[in-house]
């Protein structure tokens, strides 16, 4: 009898969603964390914030301005995001979110303006070339706590329907295991918060004076948060090993045969004992700093192999569709011009507007 022979076909694809997808929900996600950190000091007026508030607020506004250029650019074309404006799909999450994000940053420049009207004010009387801008932005300069609380409370509800957006926009498609998990949007939001304090970190390195992290408490915020990242992924990983879930034991079989997974899912629970045991056990402004420098790359880290990793496992076929990062702007090129672009708004908002408070600023 001759031996039977059996010859497996597989048709590469390649990925919808590029590394410009990556790069949108990272910075959103950073957005929406670091604007939560803004709301202890500027609608609760919590002294010890004062300082850590004013770098979130910083981040908020900077990640929030480059995020939407990064999703415009993933969809190639502006026309296609007016789209779903002149007929929107009600019954699309991500439709949804085209009208979520103007919410969203509209509140939040509503938020700034109204939190930075008493320091612009400060700097409209201290003279100097820009004085005549900086009172017409002032705006009177008042302190006007209640108007600040109104703007927050518009921009947390557009914060909270762009965070359950992009975690249910991903959630949905049935056809990927991996991504058809109500634990998905919990991980995206915990890791942006994660992100955002270790953005808040970095920015008080660079930009402040180096104490929010010591008032404000940020290290053992920023330890919590990993305790949770573990939490979250031990639970995935026992409901795929124990089969009590279905779609997480299907999603488990179906990356468990790679070495590039198991290899990826070692260095995540690594990088969170990392932070954990740098946020709890180390001292100083180099240890805040690789806390928040390891925090900001397992948020980037995880949307990616969500994102691209997730798109190289077939919805039908056998193997893995290879993807290999290319140069230009839909690569490398695209990765290192939202960061260009992000550090541009960064020293463009800092040179213009104050960020250290009253008591650094010279009437």
């Amino acid at each position: 009898m001759s031996p039977s022979i059996v010859e497996v076909v597989n048709v590469a694809r390649e990925v919808a969603w590029l590394p410009w997808a990556v790069q949108y929900f990272f910075l959103i996600g950073l957005s929406v964390g670091c604007f939560l950190l803004t709301v202890p000091w500027f609608a609760l007026r919590r002294p010890a914030w004062e300082r850590a508030s004013r770098m979130a607020l910083l981040g908020a506004l900077t990640c929030g301005l480059t995020a939407p250029v990064a999703l415009l650019s993933d969809l190639h074309q502006p026309g296609r995001f007016l789209n779903f404006y002149l007929h929107p799909n009600l019954g699309s999450w991500m439709a949804w979110g085209a009208f979520f994000i103007p919410l969203y940053l509209s509140g939040l420049m509503l938020y700034t303006w109204l939190a930075l009207r008493p320091d612009l004010k400060r700097l409209a009387d201290a003279g100097g070339r820009w004085a005549s801008a900086y009172r017409a932005l002032a705006y009177g300069g008042h302190d006007s706590l209640g108007a600040i609380r109104m703007a927050a409370m518009l921009a947390l509800s557009g914060a909270a329907l762009v965070a359950l957006y992009t975690g249910m926009e991903v959630m949905v498609v049935r056809a990927r295991p991996l991504w058809d998990t109500p634990f998905l949007p919990v991980q995206f939001f915990v890791t942006a918060v994660a992100g955002a304090i270790g953005l808040v970190l970095v920015l008080d390195r660079f930009v402040g004076d180096g104490r929010a992290a010591a008032e404000a408490g940020l290290p053992r915020l920023l330890a919590a948060t990993q305790v949770l990242v573990l939490v979250l992924g031990a639970a995935w990983l026992l409901l795929g090993i124990t089969g009590l879930s279905p779609r997480h034991a299907q999603a488990l079989a179906q990356v468990a045969p790679s070495t590039a997974w198991r290899i990826t899912a070692v260095w995540a629970a690594g990088s969170a004992l990392a932070t954990l045991w740098l946020s709890l056990a180390a001292r100083g402004a180099a240890g805040r700093l690789a806390a928040g420098l390891i925090a900001l790359h397992s948020a980037w880290m995880m949307r990616w192999t969500v994102f691209i990793g997730g798109q190289e496992i077939p919805k039908t076929g056998a193997g893995y569709y290879d993807y290999h990062l290319p140069l230009g702007h839909d690569g490398l090129l695209g990765i290192v011009g939202t960061a260009g672009l992000w550090i541009a708004v960064l020293i463009l908002l800092v040179s213009v507007l104050p960020w250290s408070g009253p008591r650094h600023i010279q009437a």
